[in-house]
């Protein structure tokens, strides 16, 4: 059906790539994508190995490596791979870069945390709201923690 970028290779990433992955009738091609590119090879991998276990079906799955805090490279990624959507499980303070990218380049988003500027404990959901004109004026979602 539609194909996902998943942007963070951590923990949450790795929750969120295996979930995905068990749903290819609704993810029919995953891209996992972080600052190494390492991490998101064995994620696949380990992906791999459980549905080989389980004798489940997979959608196709590749990796990449980003900059998050790079719009132009986000962009870079988006435009090569094409995705529908991007989930957003990198750090807190990428957000609004990845947001901006998803905006450049006519991509849905979804993320499982809120914004937090770098340097300061301040978790507040005010920044990404401001975003929501400009989202609904492309035409695309964007659905926040």
């Amino acid at each position: 059906m539609s194909k996902v970028i998943i942007i963070g290779a951590g923990g949450v990433g790795s929750v969120v790539a295996h979930k995905c992955a068990q749903n290819p009738e609704v993810f029919s091609e995953i891209v996992i994508a972080s600052r190494t590119r390492r991490k998101c090879d064995l994620l696949a991998k380990a992906i791999e190995e459980a549905a080989a276990k389980d004798g489940r079906k997979l959608p196709a799955i590749s990796t990449d490596s980003v900059d998050a805090d790079s719009v132009e490279q986000l962009c870079e990624l988006f435009r090569r791979h094409k995705p529908e959507m991007v989930i957003n499980v990198a750090l807190p303070y990428q957000d609004l870069t990845i947001m901006d990218a998803c905006l450049e380049c006519g991509v849905n988003y979804l993320d499982t945390a809120n914004y937090e500027p770098r340097d300061v404990a301040h978790f507040e959901y005010s920044w990404q709201w401001a975003y929501r004109e400009r989202f609904e004026k492309a035409g695309l979602t964007a659905i926040l923690g």
